[in-house]
């Protein structure tokens, strides 16, 4: 079996004195989609910043593709080809779309996102292209987003809640976008709140509660009663 793209490896982690994660042990297999799901505050973002380089574990270890990365800074994590998009978006309000995109390419990793496929894969990012990001719409701002962190040509892209707070349509353009995404090579690990979608679009899925992980499993061999139930903590669920 060949090496996972992701490991974490017993994570503690959290924020000063506040723990968030508790022994996280993890595997993402290079070309899956893992969704992780959860209540809020269970530690699903915390979790993402930790791969990301945001943020500093207190303990264990984090690997990607065989490389311990644990002490290495975000900006360091995105060149070897983790990109995260936040919760929050976090654009520069003062540049237009094409800036933001272009912030993206700072990386320098060469690979097959750029202006061009970034707009053919979200049309509604090309047609704002020229727009600052402080006047766009939350949908608007999100897509944008996502160009962006396709733009380092990540090999591990983060997707933190891109569908919160969203209207239905534009939620559906963005999932319109990842098999295209996944088309091209890239590993996707996304919280997402909403089972229905989840089920639609994960391989495996992972339930965080309380800063453990107490469920994971192909998505095919879960049912919704035992994602809510986990989710919930109402069932006593160990990961294999």
């Amino acid at each position: 079996m060949s090496s996972p793209l992701l490991h974490l490896d017993a994570i503690d982690a959290g924020y000063g004195d506040f723990q968030a994660l508790f022994g996280i042990s993890l595997d993402v297999a290079e070309g899956e989609l893992l969704a992780l799901v959860g209540a809020n505050g269970a530690g699903k973002s915390t979790l993402l910043r930790t791969v990301a380089g945001a943020l500093r574990p207190f303990s264990g270890t984090v690997r990607f593709d065989g490389e311990d990365v644990t002490a290495l800074p975000d900006i360091h994590r995105s060149r070897k080809g983790i990109g995260l998009v936040p919760e929050g978006r976090r654009l520069f309000p003062s540049l237009t779309v094409e800036e933001n995109l272009r912030v993206g390419a700072a990386t320098g990793r060469k690979g097959p996102w750029d202006l061009k496929k970034v707009y053919e894969m979200m049309p509604l990012v090309a047609d704002r292209r020229t727009r600052k990001a402080a006047r766009l719409s939350g949908g608007e701002q999100q897509a944008v987003a996502i160009g962006r962190a396709l733009m380092g040509n990540p090999r591990l892209l983060l997707l933190d809640e891109v569908s919160l707070g969203l209207a239905p349509l534009v939620v559906e353009q963005l999932y319109t976008a990842l098999p295209g995404i996944r088309a091209e090579g890239t590993t996707v690990v996304l919280v997402e709140q909403d089972l229905t979608r989840t089920f639609a679009v994960a391989d495996r899925i992972a339930c965080v509660l309380e800063g453990r992980v107490v469920l994971t499993a192909p998505a095919a061999d879960l049912t919704r009663e035992q994602v809510t139930a986990a989710y919930f903590g109402t069932l006593e669920v160990t990961s294999p």
